[in-house]
């Protein structure tokens, strides 16, 4: 039997009855981002935490202040390479409770300097429980005028209107995904369907052309029974985000992989999960609206896409890297070693765990080769993620299995 908010899957319930069966991307949206009953849409009960140590996941800038710290001082390098504008932007979106941000700009803040004087900063925020929150721990800047302003969406954002930097830590994960599988040598969608009582997977042909179009450009070729991910909001979020950019940088900090990593033959059954109190299944279907779901990120799509908006790659590498260019074992070494902070803080560059499986991409836009110091560290990537190398890799689906939509 299927559980989770009552109104929520009433709601979904409703519109497969009255369409049919839908695509699972269209599922995760209204299971995620439904206005009213959506798990990040709608307020948190008494005593109720989603994100923290207490919820049903955390992120970095839960862990400790310090990846706020390293992104003020990238911040920093970028206004010098800039030429120092006025105002220096930074653009977060999906800041979650508001503590990167907060961080960040405590950073900024403890030196009264010309960088200071011109940060602004704008957060993206469409979950009114989610704004909330961030005005709650932001509340110390509130006062000073047009310092944190907010918007809904990209949309709130004039086109070539960002000059600065545009960063977002674990957001593109929570985005809707089409899942999709091979059977008997064709590739289908994943759809969702409403059955006794009860959500029900069943497999259509593609949805839409777009898919169609991403799979081809893929040039993969997956064997019976493989299943996977698609993110296509994500691609057209990256070609939104190039659009706003004057000049500046766009940081991308999420888990994920490159593209030929994503859709190797070791991740036959794709990457999807669902969070619920801090532990993971791969049930959609179990408390609908009252647990994360997320899948891994395609960093090579991403790049691709940045590249033909005029975004070019700065750099690609993992959260310990970026954390140590910018000065990590410094910022430790104010740290008391066997304190509960500087354990928080190894916390997010252990190799087996954040430090690695987290990856940050960079991108410029207007600035001619940059070097930044978060990017000093080049692990293992080289030039994976170069344009040419997406669209180029051996072939693994193959057009004709694909069909049509």
């Amino acid at each position: 039997m299927t559980t989770g908010h009552p109104e929520l899957v009433a709601a979904i319930a409703s519109e497969i009855t009255s369409s049919g069966p839908i695509p699972f991307v269209r599922f995760m949206d209204l299971a995620l981002y439904h206005p009213q009953f959506g798990y990040y849409m709608r307020p948190s009960e008494p005593r109720e935490e989603r994100i923290g140590w207490g919820g049903d996941f955390y992120t970095s800038s839960d862990v400790h202040p310090i990846l706020g710290r390293a992104l003020a001082a990238q911040a920093r390098q970028m206004d010098e390479l800039m030429g120092h504008p006025a105002p220096f932007t930074i653009v977060e979106m999906g800041a979650g409770k508001g503590l990167l941000a907060r961080d960040c700009l405590e950073a900024i803040f403890t030196q009264q300097d010309s960088f200071a004087s011109r940060v602004r900063c704008i957060l993206i925020e469409r979950s009114p429980a989610m704004r909330e929150l961030q005005r709650q721990n932001l509340a110390p800047w509130l006062n000073e005028p047009g310092l944190v302003t907010w918007v809904d969406g990209l949309d709130g954002l004039a086109q070539q209107s960002v000059t600065g930097l545009l960063f977002s830590n674990e957001l593109i994960d929570a985005f809707p995904v089409h899942r999709i599988q091979v059977t008997a040598g064709r590739t289908e969608e994943l759809c969702v369907d409403y059955r006794d009582g009860q959500f029900v997977e069943c497999l259509e042909p593609l949805s839409t052309a777009a898919l169609v179009h991403h799979l081809q450009r893929l040039n993969l070729n997956w064997p019976e029974g493989y299943r996977t991910e698609v993110n296509l909001q994500a691609l057209d979020w990256m070609e939104q985000v190039a659009r706003r950019m004057d000049r500046g940088f766009v940081l991308t900090i999420d888990y994920g992989h490159t593209a030929q990593d994503l859709y190797g033959p070791e991740r036959k059954d794709g990457t999807f999960l669902c969070y619920f109190q801090q532990l993971t299944n791969e049930d959609p279907f179990l408390r609908v609206g009252e647990q994360d779901m997320t899948a891994h990120v395609d960093f090579s799509s991403l790049a691709t896409v940045g590249e033909e908006q005029g975004l070019h790659v700065t750099g690609f590498t993992n959260q310990m890297s970026f954390l140590m260019g910018l000065g990590v074992e410094e910022m430790m070494a104010e740290l008391e070693p066997e304190s509960p902070e500087f354990r928080a803080a190894m916390h997010l560059l252990k190799p087996d765990g954040m430090g690695s499986t987290f990856k940050v991409l960079v991108q410029h836009k207007g600035i001619r080769r940059p070097e930044l110091n978060g990017l000093k560290f080049k692990p293992f990537f080289g030039e994976a993620l170069a344009a040419n190398k997406v669209t180029s890799q051996r072939s693994l689906v193959n057009p004709a299995t694909i069909g049509s939509f």
